[in-house]
């Protein structure tokens, strides 16, 4: 019983790690913990992540990974995409979309306004579904429920930083995303 449990547990690890390489190989910048529940995504780069650092690895992340754990998530319990390729370059909008799919997140978060033009592009024809303009506009702030995720566009949060009234605000977004099930 053990054994067809491991080998089910590997066959499922091994198709996450072909589908992470291709895209890899296709220019998608991918990293964290791949079964996660929350994506985060971001296009506006600092200069270290420009010159190739590590992404989410400096305030902005700090920050992001304090807020998730605070709201009740694992500390492991999220993975990143950036939406520009190692040249700078927004990644193509299919590219973007197979990525989400490949990830399977229940929440996406957009974290400055590069990441959520690239979700616009990506989802158009979902978003045009949604009945409430925000939410198909992915206005900051407002969460928006496509392809059975929650969609969080949180309008700049590295440059939020700098300010305490905007740390707030954007404190205040991302409590509207706390963990669907039990609180870890």
């Amino acid at each position: 019983m053990a054994s067809e449990r491991d080998a089910r547990r590997r066959a499922c690890v091994d198709k996450a790690t072909a589908e992470i390489d291709s895209l890899v190989a296709r220019g998608a910048r991918i990293g964290g913990n791949a079964f996660s529940a929350v994506l985060l995504v971001k296009g506006e780069l600092s200069d270290a992540e420009k010159d190739g650092g590590p992404a989410f690895s400096g305030a902005d992340g700090k920050a992001l990974r304090a807020s998730l754990e605070r709201l009740g998530y694992a500390p492991e319990d999220w993975e990143w995409l950036l939406a520009v390729d190692e040249a700078g370059t927004p990644l193509d909008a299919a590219l973007f979309r197979e990525a989400v799919c490949a990830l399977d997140p229940t929440t996406l978060v957009c974290c400055d306004e590069a990441a959520a033009a690239l979700a616009r592009e990506a989802y158009a024809d979902d978003l045009f579904a949604v009945e409430s303009l925000e939410e198909a506009m992915l206005a900051p702030g407002v969460v928006a429920r496509i392809c059975g995720m929650r969609v969080l566009n949180l309008g700049g949060f590295a440059a939020a930083l700098a300010d305490p009234h905007e740390k707030q605000v954007m404190w205040a977004r991302l409590k509207q995303i706390p963990p669907l099930g039990e609180p870890y």
